[in-house]
C-alpha cells in the first residue's frame, strides 16, 4: 500500500481503504482460482495495481467518461482505474468465467458502483467508449481489429479516443503500421526497478459510425 500512497497522495478516506482491501481479497481468491501468479501476488501492489494505475499517469479520465477493459483477467487494470476515478464508469470483460467470477465479487466487495463485469469477447461488447485498457492481451493489430468499432466519437479528453494499452519491451515493430501510436514509459513516474520497460502505448482510433 505504500506505494500507492507514495505515487497517488490525495486518495480519499474511502479510496485508501478500498486499495488496502485488495491484498486481502486477491490472496483469499487465488487459492480457489487463480487470476495472479503465485510469484505476483506477493507483489500484488508494484506490478498488478501500480501497474494498472500507470495509464492514470498518462491521460486522467473525465467524469462520466466511459472505459471499456479487455481480457481483464482478475480485473486489471480495470478495478484500480475504477477505485481511483469512481466518476468513471468501467466495462471489464474476459472470454474466461471464472475470472469474471472473481472481478465481480471483488467489485462488490469493494462497493464498486462503476463496474460492470461480464463474460464476452471484444468483438461482441455494444456500445462505445471514450479508451479501450488492456494489459498485452495480444499483438496490437489484433487489438485494434478488435476495438476500432468501439470508440465514441465525442471527445473530452487530453489524449485522442482511443487505446490505452500496457506494455513492456521494444514495441518498435508491433507499432510500426500505427504511425499516431505514442508511446509513454512507467519508469518516467514510478522508480520501482519493475517499470523499467513498461509503457502505456496510446493509439488513437476514429469513431466508425
Amino acid at each position: 500500500m505504500e506505494q500507492i500512497l507514495k505515487h497517488f497522495p490525495h486518495l480519499s478516506p474511502k479510496q485508501i481503504d478500498q486499495f488496502a482491501k485488495l491484498e486481502g481479497l486477491y490472496k483469499e481468491w487465488n487459492a480457489q482460482i487463480n487470476v495472479v501468479s503465485r510469484k505476483d501476488i506477493d507483489q500484488l501492489y508494484v506490478r498488478h495495481v501500480l501497474h494498472s494505475l500507470g495509464i492514470a499517469k498518462v491521460q486522467k479520465f473525465a467524469p462520466k467518461s466511459h472505459i471499456l477493459d479487455v481480457g481483464t483477467g482478475g480485473g486489471f487494470p480495470g478495478i484500480p482505474l475504477a477505485i481511483l476515478f469512481p466518476e468513471s464508469r468501467f466495462y471489464l470483460i474476459d472470454a474466461i468465467a471464472k475470472k469474471i467470477k472473481v472481478v465481480q465479487a471483488v467489485a462488490d466487495e469493494l462497493g464498486l458502483k462503476n463496474v460492470k463485469a461480464a463474460q464476452l469477447r471484444a468483438d461482441k461488447v455494444k456500445g462505445e467508449f471514450d479508451f479501450i485498457v488492456s494489459r498485452a492481451v495480444t499483438n496490437m493489430a489484433d487489438f485494434v481489429k478488435w476495438t476500432r468499432k468501439k470508440v465514441a466519437k465525442k471527445q473530452w479528453h487530453d489524449l485522442k479516443n482511443g487505446i490505452l494499452y500496457l506494455k513492456g519491451g521494444d514495441l518498435t515493430a508491433e507499432l510500426i503500421n500505427f504511425p499516431k501510436a505514442q508511446q509513454f514509459d512507467l519508469s518516467n513516474y514510478f522508480e520501482e526497478a519493475f517499470f523499467e520497460t513498461k509503457k502505456v502505448v496510446h493509439v488513437p482510433l476514429k469513431f466508425k459510425g
